[in-house]
């Protein structure tokens, strides 16, 4: 248990300085090697699932890189980058 703490300490030192970006897609890839490893128990699911939260992540912690533009899906699930809605 200690050892776990200890580890995601040091993850979480370790990105602290790093872009929005590189946050994002390291906090993606973690968390998608996890639940992927978690989810199929053997390391190709948490290779995969590494892959898919590193992209993920990125695309979001990119959107945090320019002011006033968020993130949004589509009405076919589609993600697209836009002007911020606030306020209507």
């Amino acid at each position: 248990m200690i050892k776990k703490i200890v580890a995601l300490a040091l993850i979480g030192f370790s990105i602290a300085s790093c872009t929005p970006t590189q946050q994002g897609a390291g906090i993606g890839a973690a968390s998608g090697a996890i639940i992927g490893g978690a989810v199929t128990g053997n390391v190709r699911g948490a290779a995969v699932g590494a892959a898919i939260g590193g992209v993920s992540g990125a695309l979001i912690g990119r959107v945090a890189e320019q002011p006033g533009q968020c993130y949004y899906r589509d009405q076919y699930g589609r993600r697209y980058i836009d002007d911020c809605r606030g306020g209507y």
